[in-house]
C-alpha cells in the first residue's frame, strides 16, 4: 500500500462522485424505479415506427434472400455444364 498510499483518496473522491452522479442520473432512476417495481413507460409512438422499420427491414432481408438464392442457381447451372459464368457475372 505503499505506492498507492498518495493516491487513495483522489482516487475514492472520483469514484465517489462519478457513482453520484451516475445514480442521480436518468440511470440512477431508471434502477430506482426497477427496484420499486414499476414498467418503464414507453412511447408508442417510438414503438410504431420500430415495428414498421423492422418490417421494412424484414421485406428488403427477403428480397435478398431471392436474388441470393438465383445468383447461386444461376453459377451452380454453369458449373454442372463445364462452362464458365459469363464475364458480367464472374
Amino acid at each position: 500500500m505503499g505506492e498507492l498510499g498518495p493516491f487513495l483518496v483522489p482516487i475514492t473522491m472520483f469514484l465517489t462522485i462519478g457513482a453520484v452522479l451516475i445514480f442521480r442520473g436518468p440511470m440512477g432512476k431508471a434502477i430506482g424505479e426497477r427496484i420499486a417495481g414499476k414498467q418503464p413507460e414507453v412511447d408508442r409512438g417510438e414503438t410504431d415506427a420500430l415495428r414498421v422499420e423492422i418490417e421494412e427491414m424484414r421485406y428488403r432481408m427477403i428480397e435478398l434472400e431471392e436474388r441470393v438464392d438465383f445468383t447461386e442457381r444461376m453459377l451452380a447451372r454453369h458449373k454442372s455444364a463445364g462452362e464458365l459464368p459469363p464475364e458480367g457475372l464472374a
